[in-house]
């Protein structure tokens, strides 16, 4: 048994290993079954080589793959040829064999410096350090040459060159072990000495030595199971034929057959015990620890692994004992690792035979499987589910019915790969099982086929499942599996019309209803061959099989369908749910086979009808069913459109007809007209405006009649409320059919003339409504004027439209107030205030959900008109307010009309975001009056209002610059605007919303914060400065939110080091006099540059300030100064004010004193002494910068020089890895016997530098496991 260390996390699964014998091999079996002798080295031991075996050679000795090589190292090694990957792996590995049966430590040595440059690791092990040094001084020694300019290795490295790598990688150990199965494995020397080598890097810190030698690891493991599997085959065999010549009589009993039967069974035997220590030393020294590493893909590789070894010897590992790994591993954190999981478990109940030895691991983890079926990774619930599926074909009691149900309600998944996977288990649940056909009987179809029973199980269930609006997604699940069920549309029609069989239970009115409407999402998935909506993953180019199984499925769908439909029809005339699904049938009718097919007779009869229904019915979405199958009838490419279109014309002169007579009657009784009366009119408005959506009604003058009616119902105001909503959107239809006529550009001027006058007549009329006393009146007029001013805009001349701008249509501004305030009072409500709607149901989800729909819908209508500049940005302010109170309600669709308002205009959109803050604080004020608590919810919800609207501005400073500029100057002077209540000396009244506006000045850049605060200055007075009560608070916190992080918010760490350490040394060195190279710097630095932020804290610090608006002269300042206290911290430090004494003659010449601006002669001595202060201030403050930028300088430098050339970017991943637990016992036994505990995997690894050093006191101890020596190299 090969002692094995610990092991380590990274890691990825081949495919099955071949286990053919090779023709390269030393070991042949003759006729009779005996084999030659196996070769094992009886002359080394484990990781070294007798003495006398050293230097041996001959004709191939020191070369490999032909070429070569010196000290473990040739022109073309092994790590080259595997990464090219372009020659036979096969002979590759022959010639490494025969380089080792040459010289066996030249050839181990390659192979132990392929495993390491595999790793990445640029570091080569001598022939002198594989003879003197053990394994764990290697791997030391390899660490401390490992690269960390980059934190990938082969096996992560993106690309081409590397995209094989893996593949090759694990082909190599497949074959090499394939190849030394008969002789070189035993040998005691070459397996214990690479199985020792992966044991030790998969223990080491290194990710990359852990990953590499996990997969090595795992893979070999895997071959020597092909090996154990082959020697168990043979032993079987042998066996046999021990047992068959030793029953044969004494007399034909061959004894020396006996002999040799027996000598290959025990060395067949030996070499089994050989291989099973083995695969104990890499199952106990590497998977029981990595199988929980702390990198989720080193544990994805064992359990992958370990499901191959399963699946191919079960004999050996299918048990408990190693399935436990599967089980609790299911419970990793890491969908990638529950996924492997849940593969290897599906080859394993793939194979019937194998369910036997499962019984207790399905009981134990049954209830965990179930559960994965909601897994939030969908690749993990869709291999669950599979899984299950698996699992009930073995056996049907294993599963509950609770837990079947928890996977049947998963065919409506909105992902389609987790409900088909469900439907396939639903199928295989509820219709796998059919009635046996006696062969020779003729096929049944109808009611009598076998499907009939199948298709009534899917109606039961979908009426169970209580969703009974999502028939397609229940059609879409099963569509792949069971396809040929949901096209019999011969049973389900015969299931329709035909009698029920005697003893047959004939379908309820609720179950036909399920029927016809499942029927009609099979033939709607057969013709159009894509997933229902919410369902589609885009458009998929189908296939020649696809598309010839589209055509002959329509071909079929009409034939069947265009007999069936009328008597269908005439069934179920009275039933507005059935015929409105039935009359969708015919948009999926592949309309040249009425022609072809001699259908015309099925036609007449449907055109009859749909004629009777549209007659029978009111129901708006039966009209509308019955309006889009004669569009669907009604194309000018088949020769039936003359005979539909002649059915049409008829039908609708009888309903303009039918309306006029109705209409001058009702106007003319007035009052008196009875409630009979205003039905007619109705239910013959209803029709067509049903019709008018579809088809052009222009030869019928629809526009007056309406007009006429509309006008009355204002003038009386008594008018039935759906008369109205109806006229409205009938009056709506013809307006946008004469648009339509007039886009093509055949119309006559007089058209256009009659169109404008109509549509401005129009929305005069429909504003007036929107004073109506019924709701939904109201909501009906909106819409539809939303939708013409939209229509009418000035975006209607683009696209070459340019001839239609006379019709082109501005909202006045008292009709922009008016659809304001209809949004304000009617979309902005709490739930229960919406009582029109809801009608008397509050407790009614549906409903409430309905009405919130309806609101959402109004409320998208305005957001559109903000969008297209049909009516001012500003309004919008009115909108935006309202973003954190109802955001759960309407914040997506604020929040895209806040995005796309700034797409068109960024300033206006912040002065449109400021006004909305700015409605909210006068709100506040107007609640709360002037002296309100700046901790009240209110407050803090318009400052929680201001950080959103913040966030929203993105991370672009430059691209918002001028918008966020704009802001701060609206809200600097509304928050001057109004003067104190107090009086002289009081804050001004708005000043609390400085406090707001401070949320916006880290969206300011460096420059600009000082521009703006000496904005800010030029509404302050002297007085304002001082003032240090808590009124004045949003003052002061607004002023240090200007400063702060504006001068080292661009800065590195490094650079602003250096470039601290400069400044002190200039302002050493240098005189303040400006000379010709200043001066130029000075050009360069803006004015806004100018340090004015400096003046704040200063006054913090004196009892007076300087009014720094005054201070313009150049002379004043000292931009070299300013430009190097740029990159002092957080606060810039104030500077000398003296004048130079010569100033440079390019520098612009102002007052250079502050007297000139102040009158007060009690002033100017403040100012001297506050001069002085500040000189004695900055003296002190450059001596402190002085001397700590000596040390920090030290400190880097001794820093650098440890790191030496190989820093790595703050944001690389470093090759070490911290893979100990913190916990400080798991320390000490590091400490004290090397003895390795494995990772937890509750501890994900890392992406972050800067995590990871905040962890590394704690959390890895490099003295624990690393001499001296080693610690001097820096790994992180």
């Amino acid at each position: 048994m090969i002692a094995a260390p610990e092991i380590p996390p990274e890691f990825a699964y081949p495919q099955d290993t071949d286990t053919r014998f090779s023709s390269d091999t030393d070991f042949s079996e003759d006729l009779d079954g005996r084999s030659g002798t196996t070769a094992k080295g009886k002359g080394g031991k484990k990781g070294k080589k007798a003495a006398g075996e050293k230097g041996k050679g001959g004709k191939g000795a020191g070369r490999i793959n032909g070429h070569h090589q010196e000290n473990g190292m040739e022109n073309m090694m092994l790590f080259e040829v595997v990464k090219v990957g372009r020659s036979a792996m096969q002979s590759v590995v022959d010639e490494w064999i025969e380089s080792y049966k040459h010289d066996r430590d030249v050839a181990l040595l390659d192979l132990i410096n392929f495993f390491i440059q595999c790793s990445g690791c640029k570091g080569v092990v001598s022939g002198e350090m594989f003879r003197n040094m053990q394994n764990s001084e290697i791997i030391r020694r390899m660490t401390e040459e490992f690269d960390e300019d980059s934190g990938d290795y082969p096996l992560t490295i993106a690309g081409p060159q590397w995209k094989k790598f893996k593949t090759s990688f694990c082909e190599f150990i497949s074959v090499l072990v394939r190849q030394c199965q008969y002789s070189i494995i035993y040998d005691e020397y070459m397996m214990d000495t690479v199985i020792s080598l992966l044991t030790g890097l998969s223990d080491s810190q290194v990710r990359a030595f852990r990953h590499t030698s996990t997969l090595a690891a795992m893979k070999l493991m895997t071959a020597l199971v092909n090996v154990a599997l082959n020697l168990s085959i043979n032993m079987d065999n042998t066996q046999r034929q021990y047992e068959a010549e030793r029953n044969k009589m004494v007399a034909k009993r061959a004894n020396d057959r006996l002999e040799l039967l027996l000598q290959k069974r025990k060395e067949l035997q030996e070499n089994q015990d050989e291989i099973e220590n083995m695969m104990n030393a890499i199952f106990k020294g590497v998977f029981v620890h990595r199988y929980r590493d702390s990198i989720a893909e080193i544990r994805a590789i064992c359990i992958e692994e370990i499901g191959v070894w399963m699946k191919l010897y079960s004999d050996a590992f299918l048990n408990d004992s190693y399935l436990k790994y599967v089980g609790w591993t299911m419970h990793d954190k890491q969908g990638e690792v529950r996924l492997k999981c849940l593969t290897a478990l599906q080859g394993l109940y793939h194979n019937r035979e194998l369910n036997a030895r499962l019984e207790l691991f399905t009981s134990r983890f049954k209830d965990r499987i179930v559960s994965m079926t909601l897994d939030k990774e969908y690749d993990v619930a869709v291999q669950a589910i599979k899984l299950l599926t698996l699992v009930l074909n073995s056996t049907d009691e294993v599963l509950t019915p609770e837990d079947c149900e928890s996977v049947y309600h998963l065919v409506y998944s909105a992902h389609r790969p987790v409900a088909i996977a469900a439907g396939e288990f639903l199928y295989k649940k509820l219709f796998s099982q059919r009635e046996p056909e006696e062969e020779g009987a003729p096929k049944r179809r109808g009611r009598q086929s076998p499907n009939a029973n199948l298709i009534k199980t899917t109606v039961f269930f979908f009426l169970e499942s209580e969703l009974h609006e999502h028939a397609a997604y229940l059609v879409d699940s099963l569509w792949e599996c069971g396809a040929e069920l949901l096209k019999d549309w011969e049973c389900m029609i015969s299931l329709l019309l035909d009698d029920p069989m005697p003893g047959e239970e004939a379908l309820t009115d609720r179950q036909e209803t399920a029927l016809i409407e499942i029927m009609l999402c099979t033939v709607r998935q057969a013709a159009e061959c894509h997933p229902p909506v919410g369902r589609g993953t885009g458009k998929r180019v189908m296939t020649a099989k696809e598309k010839k199984t589209q055509l002959d499925d329509r071909t079929r769908i009409t034939e069947l369908f265009a007999v069936a439909l009328p008597p269908l029809l005439a069934k179920y005339a009275v039933d507005a749910e059935k015929v409105t699904n039935l009359l969708q049938l015919p948009q999926y009718f592949d309309l040249e086979i009425y022609t072809t097919g001699r259908l015309e007779k099925h036609l007449e009869a449907l055109l009859r009808q749909i004629k009777e229904i549209v007659e029978k019915h009111t129901d708006t979405e039966v009209l509308e069913s019955c309006s889009k199958t004669y569009h669907a009838l009604c194309n000018e490419e088949f020769t039936i459109f003359n005979r539909v279109d002649i059915a049409r014309s008829q039908l609708l002169d009888e309903l303009v007809d039918k309306f006029s007579r109705l209409l001058e009657d009702f106007l003319q009784e007035g009052e008196d007209a009875d409630e009979d009366d205003a039905y007619q009119v109705l239910s013959t408005l209803k029709r067509i405006t049903a019709f008018h959506n579809a088809h052009d009604l222009s030869g019928w003058d629809l526009f007056t009649s309406n007009f006429k009616l509309l006008n009355t119902g204002i003038e009386n105001g008594d008018m039935p409320e759906q008369i109205v909503i109806h006229s409205l959107q009938c009056t709506h239809y013809v307006i946008l059919w004469q648009l339509a006529k007039l886009s093509e550009g055949s119309s006559r001027k007089d058209d256009m003339v009659n169109l404008r006058k109509q549509m401005r007549a129009f929305c005069m009329m429909c504003q007036r409504y929107l004073t109506n006393v019924n709701t939904a009146v109201k909501e009906q007029a909106f819409t539809i004027l939303c939708d013409l001013l939209l229509i009418f805009s000035h975006q209607m001349v683009s696209g070459g439209r340019e001839h239609l701008e006379p019709l082109v249509y501005s909202p006045e501004d008292s009709l922009q107030s008016e659809l304001l305030s209809f949004i304000l009072n009617h979309v902005f409500i709490d739930q229960d205030d919406d009582t029109n709607s809801t009608d008397g149901q509050q407790d009614d989800e549906a409903v409430k959900i309905e009405a919130l729909h309806k609101r959402r819908n109004l409320l998208a209508a305005y957001c559109k008109l903000i969008i297209y500049c049909v009516v001012e940005m500003r309004t919008g302010a009115d909108i935006f307010k309202q973003y954190m109170r109802y955001y759960n309600d309407y914040g997506d669709i604020i929040k895209e009309t806040m995005s796309k308002t700034r797409q068109i205009d960024k300033i206006q959109c912040a002065k449109t975001l400021i006004l909305s803050l700015q409605q909210l604080f006068n709100e506040m004020l107007s609640e709360l009056g002037h002296g309100f608590d700046r901790s009240s919810s209110a407050f803090c919800g318009i400052k929680e209002l201001a950080r959103r609207f913040s966030l929203t501005f993105g991370l672009d400073q430059v691209k918002t610059r001028d918008a966020i500029a704009m802001l701060h100057k609206d809200g600097i002077e509304f928050a001057f605007k109004e003067p104190s209540p107090q009086g002289e000396g009081g804050p001004p009244l708005n000043l609390a919303f400085l406090d707001i506006l401070s949320e916006f000045s880290s969206k300011l850049m460096r420059q600009d914060k000082r521009t703006v605060h000496m904005y800010l200055e030029r509404f302050m007075t002297f007085q304002m400065a001082l003032q240090r009560e808590d009124c004045w608070l949003p003052l002061i916190s607004y002023r240090n939110s200007l400063q702060a992080g504006g001068d080292d918010d661009t800065m590195s760490v490094m650079s602003g080091y250096s470039s601290r350490g400069s400044s002190v040394r200039s302002k050493k060195v240098k005189p303040p006099a400006a000379t010709a190279g200043t001066s130029a710097a000075k050009r360069k630095l803006p004015e806004e540059e100018s340090s004015s932020g400096d003046v704040w804290q200063q006054s913090i610090q004196t009892p007076v300030m300087l009014p720094s608006p005054h201070l313009t002269s150049t002379a004043m300042r000292d931009p070299k100064r300013g430009r190097d206290d740029s990159y002092m911290g957080v606060y810039a430090l104030p500077h000398e004010q003296q004048p130079p004494p010569h100033p440079h003659p390019h520098q612009q010449h102002h007052p250079q004193t502050p007297q000139h601006h102040q009158t007060p002669m009690d002033y100017n001595s403040q100012v001297t002494w506050m001069l002085a202060q500040r000189q004695q201030e900055e003296a002190r403050q450059q001596q402190e910068r002085a001397m700590n930028y000596v040390k920090l300088r030290t400190n880097l430098q001794h820093a650098i020089s440890r790191r030496g050339t190989g820093l790595m970017e703050e944001d690389e991943e470093p090759i070490v890895e911290d893979v100990m637990m913190s916990s400080e016992g798991r320390m000490d036994d590091l400490n004290e016997g090397m003895d390795f505990d494995t990772m937890d995997i509750d501890l994900p690894p890392s992406k972050n530098r800067r995590e990871r050093s905040e962890l590394k006191p704690d959390y890895f101890d490099p003295a624990s496991i690393m001499d001296e020596s080693v610690l001097g190299v820096s790994m992180f």
